[in-house]
């Protein structure tokens, strides 16, 4: 990694992303209590979506193995929260989230296209089902009750996750594993020729991303209060995040950020304004996004934005014409 480059040529993120971090730790203080809850399902996407990213953007690895992920450290919350403190559970919880991703991307990573897309979805559900036969035939119940946490607790612990989030996909971007990433995205077989270890750069990379959702389980399973399989590896945790990344753009390091904040907000909207029809609105609004804005928010600010150089370098050059024009006649 080569800091004078960062620190040239990323400016702006090195300003925005401590004062996202400062405004988000001094937000429940000043807005109402309503918007401070909302803001932690707000972070917990934010985390789920830009981990995601990490792996998912530069390489084009399509991965539906979040909730199976998420859920792990929903299910160590819920086995341990009685003989350990929440911070130790967390941490615990993603331990065992990047083992469990290590042996999926040891056995999934070397497919590709949809054959990967299926298999982690596969995977997911088969975590779900292993989780909801054990509890069926072993312990008896299928659920368990889970001790709360505070709100303010579970938002600080977000946070928390939520900047190691922020730095590390920041930091991956401008690094030699993130540079091998967009290269395997690119032409896996080019990158493996110039000597790139194809697959331990997937694996590792896959595994050390899972931490973060395994962490972002075992904070939210104390906001959950009630856990079983249903809950804890809900689907749509897979689905939202891709259509998060989509919907902000993969190209830019908060794009993840502004798709999950808008698809959030607009869900809220949805959930009040429209509840026996919020489902219905809310697939329809992301296949809308999945169909017509393929690359994202922000590649469609950028273009808008070179369409405006471009006509603001036309006009400038017409005035300049016009001018010698008229300069030309006076003389």
């Amino acid at each position: 990694m080569l800091i004078s480059t960062i620190l040239s040529e990323e400016k702006p993120a090195l300003v925005a992303i401590p004062l996202a971090i400062v405004v988000l730790a001094f937000a429940p203080r000043v807005v109402p209590e309503s918007m401070a809850i909302s803001l932690i399902t707000v972070l917990m996407y934010a985390i789920l979506t830009l981990s995601w990213t990490m792996f998912s953007g530069p390489t084009g690895y399509v991965s539906l193995a979040t909730a199976g992920l998420f859920g792990v450290g929903v299910y160590m919350t819920a086995v341990l929260r009685d003989s350990l403190p929440i911070e130790l559970i967390v941490l615990i919880g993603g331990v065992v989230a990047a083992l469990v991703a290590l042996a999926i991307g040891l056995l999934t990573l070397r497919l590709k296209g949809v054959y990967f897309i299926l298999f982690t979805f596969g995977v997911a559900a088969l975590i779900r089902t292993s989780v909801q036969w054990w509890e069926t035939h072993v312990t008896g119940t299928v659920g368990r009750h889970v001790t709360g946490a505070s709100n303010e607790v579970v938002y600080l612990l977000l946070l928390i996750i939520f900047a190691i989030t922020l730095i590390a996909g920041f930091l991956l971007r401008h690094s030699s594993p993130g540079l091998a990433l967009l290269g395997i995205g690119e032409n896996q077989d080019a990158a493996e020729h110039f000597g790139v270890n194809v697959t331990r750069v997937k694996v590792v990379t896959f595994a050390a991303s899972s931490v973060l959702m395994g962490m972002t389980g075992a904070v939210m399973a104390t906001r959950f209060r009630y856990i079983d399989p249903s809950i804890a590896f809900n689907p749509l945790i897979s689905f939202l995040p891709v259509v998060m990344a989509i919907l902000g753009g993969v190209s830019r390091l908060y794009g993840p950020l502004i798709g999950s904040v808008m698809l959030i907000v607009l869900q809220e909207f949805l959930i009040t304004e429209y509840p026996y029809v919020y489902l219905l609105l809310f697939g329809v609004t992301l296949v809308v996004v999945v169909l017509w804005l393929p690359g994202g928010l922000v590649e469609l600010a950028q273009k808008g934005y070179i369409k405006l150089k471009i006509q603001w370098i036309k006009l400038r050059m017409r005035l300049t014409r016009y001018r010698r024009t008229r300069q030309a006649r006076r003389r």
